[in-house]
């Protein structure tokens, strides 16, 4: 990979060759891929972009850490629509506000962006199983984009995974292992198989590749605003891998000089697991956390990758703020209902955050923020209806149609 210079320890500082197998450093540090600005400005220009008509993550390749003769992987993985939200603007009193939905990605969520990656790196390695552990998302994002890679799968979650994302499990072909025991108690036990069996590793936290997947998210954005950059960037945080991705995906297009500045990352964490959040608020060193939120994506107490997520809060001058399960699921209504757009509780969980930090007057009036869904609601029906009710259920006759709507106080006009 010529644009590649090779993988660099975030702790130590220690590097390695870009394999397509590469994974923590000796020290027990993540690393970070570095590449070749120098050479990538030479080859890779805005005009290229306009004139690309591969609508996927892959129209930025220049900036991936892929060999030129690996092939795409087979789903449409990227683009996803950037809303303009004007009437959500208006009742949180920002100037603007844009809504990214990668819920819309071929699994439902964003991490379909990280197992691409995984797929493609998978290829190089001339590897036949894929393996990874996670709290849903990544599971079946993982399942999705393996099975139509030809790949076999073996995923470890934890027993409290929302049977939505179970279900897609199982309908990709991924032999599933369902861990009674924490988020924690299901990566180490992930961990353990793949080392015993040498399966390829998606698991975020081991394979610095996947952020290089999920910073593609950030250069979409920056595309679709036509390179004008946002004052902030609200996203929602559990491993760390998401927020490390965006950032460095800002990173990258700063030092080509594709845009002139960078944002600053909102990092939304549930209340009930933010031992993220509260490294940075307490400036102390991060420690676990018990996973008290029904927002199960980003139910992460023992966050694998706080070394990134940590250093892309602090070098954007990010803001944390911390959301209860009520404010995410009433960010879920408020999101369907000005917007349309239907994320699962961890998926809105950045959309809280910000609807929170604008109450508290922490975000300027006259900003620009983007606010990335990293989740679709169908992945977790049954938190939805909770919160938002049965439909009407009546006999089919207009009498039984007007007693309900008295009953619920509901005026036609």
């Amino acid at each position: 990979m010529r644009h590649v210079k090779y993988g660099r320890c975030v702790k130590c500082g220690k590097t390695y060759e870009a394999v397509p197998d590469l994974t923590t450093c000796a020290c027990g540090g993540i690393l970070d891929i570095v590449y070749d600005y120098d050479y990538i400005k030479s080859v890779f220009t805005k005009e290229t972009l306009k004139n690309r008509q591969n609508f996927t993550m892959w129209r930025y390749r220049e900036l991936l850490p892929v060999e030129d003769t690996t092939p795409d992987p087979p789903l449409r993985v990227g683009w996803s629509p950037l809303y303009r939200a004007d009437r959500l603007a208006e009742q949180l009193g920002i100037a603007r506000l844009y809504v990214k939905d990668d819920g819309l990605n071929p699994t439902a969520s964003l991490k379909d962006r990280a197992s691409a990656m995984a797929v493609a790196k998978a290829w190089e390695a001339g590897a036949k199983v894929i393996a990874c552990s996670s709290t849903g998302n990544a599971a079946s994002s993982l399942a999705g984009n393996a099975a139509a890679a030809g790949f076999q799968t073996y995923i470890f979650v934890p027993s409290r995974a929302p049977k939505g994302k179970v279900a897609q499990l199982m309908t990709f072909g991924a032999t599933v292992i369902s861990v009674q025991g924490s988020y924690e108690d299901t990566f180490e036990l992930s961990k353990a198989a793949i080392d015993r069996w040498g399966w390829y590793n998606r698991n975020a936290a081991i394979n610095p590749y996947l952020s290089e997947g999920k910073k593609t998210v950030a250069l979409e954005i920056m595309e679709q605003l036509n390179w004008e950059v946002p004052d902030y960037i609200a996203i929602s945080v559990g491993d760390g891998c998401t927020i490390a991705g965006l950032w460095k995906g800002l990173k990258d297009l700063y030092a080509i000089g594709f845009i002139d500045r960078l944002p600053r990352l909102i990092s939304a964490q549930a209340a009930g697991c933010c031992p993220l959040n509260r490294a940075i608020a307490e400036n102390k060193p991060w420690h676990p956390m018990e996973e008290n939120t029904l927002a199960d994506s980003i139910a992460v107490g023992v966050p694998r990758n706080a070394d990134k997520a940590l250093m892309a809060i602090r070098e954007s001058n990010g803001l944390v703020v911390n959301v209860t399960d009520e404010e995410i699921m009433a960010a879920q209504k408020l999101l369907g209902r000005t917007c349309g757009v239907f994320g699962e509780p961890a998926g809105v969980t950045g959309a809280a955050g910000l609807k929170k930090l604008c109450e508290e007057g922490k975000i300027e009036k006259d900003a620009t923020v983007v606010s990335v869904v990293t989740g679709n609601g169908l992945k977790d029906v049954a938190n939805a209806i909770a919160f938002c009710g049965e439909p009407i259920s009546i006999p089919g006759d207009m009498d039984a149609l007007l007693e309900a709507f008295d009953q619920r106080n509901i005026h036609v006009e």
